[in-house]
């Protein structure tokens, strides 16, 4: 039988009466009959074999969804197929308990109820000797009862999100799981056999409160994926370098110090997430990692890379942005496969010549350091599509970023250029290019003028030069008068008073509105004034009018 396709809506067929089906087998009267696909009236989807009447056989239904119905308990209706029911979706409920009677579906394979409100998962569960997977995640659950050991058929666990503190010791006798997610717990620890789960490949306990593994975890020789990500590790598990298969690690968001050498020992690594941590030290060793294409060590206290990073040869994505680096070292221009490069917010005051190398290079990012130029070299990454260089104090840009002809956004905004080479006019891609955070439109044309003192073709546009956020160096006028510059700036004053003429008028337009209208209201006031003197003067008197005038 066809698994069920999860998130299509299924055909809509109508449970035929008896007669119908006898007469649709009497004209055709093959052995098998194909299943057909059943949506009711309440939404629940199953499989139905069409009943063959006359042998006395009822319609057999292997999956139900009752996902997202509002519902506060298990339906009934779900005991009618206890003997056939093998998947049960009851996702986006508010059930609390579920009943007893559930677990006598003893042929169910499946069991899926996210996001319910259970406390507890009860010990009748063990009667699901059949059971391959079982979701409970995002409810109130706090521990597994210890028979459930009993569904020892069980592959998958997926218990994410619930106050879990500690794994049953009945736990590890499910020798047939490959997969368990647990992130988003209360553990504390791990059960001391926890080696026992031999078939594990995927083990994720993100978002706990580890600080330790226990060493059985050795025996785990088909793990590959593990996520230790967000717990209390103050340094790598010594555990970890006998894990030989692992191929995907993360430990981002713990509290390590250091990067051990060991973690060499992993050939099959490819993937190894060490952000949002305090590692000061990489050791040289880390080269060891062969099969390596993302290292992510963002978020640290680095203040230098070892020059055996170059020896990472199959690495396509390094990111180490976030750390406290002065310098790259030259062997980055070994890494030939890196695509993805990112180096932003350190203390960088230049960039090796050799990251010309890097021809497979894709995107660049070096934003928030102190460069004051760019090596030549960089015109040879010519795969390059995006190159972030914010924040800087880039004063000028090489010629050969011309030859850089598949960049299609540039961002140079907040440093200190006063014009672009005029190489610029090569870049038949690029798409968007950022000269200052304020900016409306991704692209502003440029115009092309001579450089003042090498007298070559530049580019520029009423952006330059470009002043940058927080600069507090201060010239004399003396010193900072620049004839071409204050030419510029003059043309720019008058382009600015000739746009805003139109804005000078309606704002004298405005000024005269509101006199006319303080004139109006004085005016007012004196007919007013006057009409009220000659009533009180009609009939009261002079002497009461008087009285008014003062």
């Amino acid at each position: 039988m066809e698994n069920l396709i999860r998130g299509r809506s299924p055909p809509q067929y109508q449970r035929s009466p008896c007669k119908e089906v006898r007469a649709a087998l009497r004209k055709r009267p093959e052995e098998e009959l194909q299943c057909l696909e059943m949506t009711t009236k309440r939404k629940i989807i199953g499989r139905l074999v069409p009943c063959r009447c006359f042998r006395g056989e009822e319609e057999i239904i292997s999956v139900l969804d009752y996902s997202h119905c509002s519902l506060q308990q298990v339906p009934k209706e779900v005991f009618n197929f206890e003997r056939t029911l093998e998947e049960l979706y009851l996702d986006a409920n508010q059930i609390e308990e579920l009943p007893k009677q559930l677990f006598n579906c003893q042929a169910l394979r499946k069991l899926s109820i996210p996001d319910n409100d259970l406390s507890n998962l009860p010990t009748t569960i063990a009667s699901l000797v059949n059971l391959k997977e079982l979701d409970i995640s995002k409810n109130g659950v706090q521990e597994f009862p210890e028979n459930i050991k009993c569904c020892k058929c069980l592959t998958i666990i997926e218990a994410s999100v619930n106050p879990i503190s500690k794994l049953p010791d009945g736990f590890t006798q499910l020798l047939n799981l490959t997969q368990l997610y647990l992130n988003d717990a209360f553990l504390e620890f791990l059960p001391a056999n926890f080696g026992r789960l031999v078939k594990l490949r995927i083990l994720e306990l993100r978002e706990n409160h580890l600080k330790t593994l226990p060493k059985s975890m050795h025996k785990l020789a088909q793990l590959e994926r593990l996520d230790l990500g967000n717990n209390e590790f103050s340094e790598l598990p010594e555990v970890l370098d006998q894990i030989q298969n692992l191929r995907e690690l993360w430990m981002d968001n713990n509290a390590l110090q250091v990067l051990p050498g060991s973690i060499g020992k992993l050939k099959m690594l490819v993937y190894l997430d060490m952000s949002k941590n305090r590692i000061e030290t990489v050791d040289m060793d880390v080269s060891g990692c062969e099969a390596l294409e993302d290292l992510l060590l963002s978020s640290n206290m680095l203040q230098q890379l070892p020059d055996s990073i170059g020896l990472l040869k199959k690495l396509t994505t390094l990111k180490v942005d976030d750390n406290q680096l002065t310098l790259l070292p030259n062997t980055i221009g070994n890494l030939s496969l890196l695509e993805e490069f990112d180096c932003s917010c350190n203390e960088l005051e230049s960039l090796p010549s050799t990251i010309g190398y890097l021809h497979s290079l894709r995107t660049l990012a070096v934003d928030e350091n102190f460069l004051p130029e760019l090596p030549r070299e960089i015109g040879s990454c010519k795969n390059v599509t995006v190159m972030s260089l914010r924040s800087n104090k880039l004063e000028f840009l090489p010629e050969e970023i011309g030859q850089m002809q598949k960049l299609r956004v540039l961002n140079l905004s907040d440093n200190r250029l006063k014009n672009l080479p005029f190489s610029f006019t090569k870049l038949k891609e690029l798409a968007a290019l950022w000269l200052s955070d304020n900016q409306s439109k991704a692209l502003i044309p440029l115009q092309t003028e001579a450089h003042p003192e090498t007298k070559q073709r530049v580019l520029t546009n009423y952006m330059f030069p470009q002043q940058p956020r927080g600069d507090e160096d201060f010239q004399s006028d003396s010193d900072s008068f620049n004839p071409t510059l204050w030419e510029e700036q003059r043309q720019q004053r008058m382009t600015v008073a000739f746009e805003f003429e139109d804005k000078k008028d309606d704002d004298e337009n405005a000024g005269k509105v509101k006199v006319n209208l303080l004139a109006f209201v004085s005016s007012f006031f004196l007919l007013c004034f006057l009409c009220a003197h000659c009533y009180y003067s009609s009939r009261f008197g002079d002497k009461l009018s008087g009285f008014f005038l003062k």
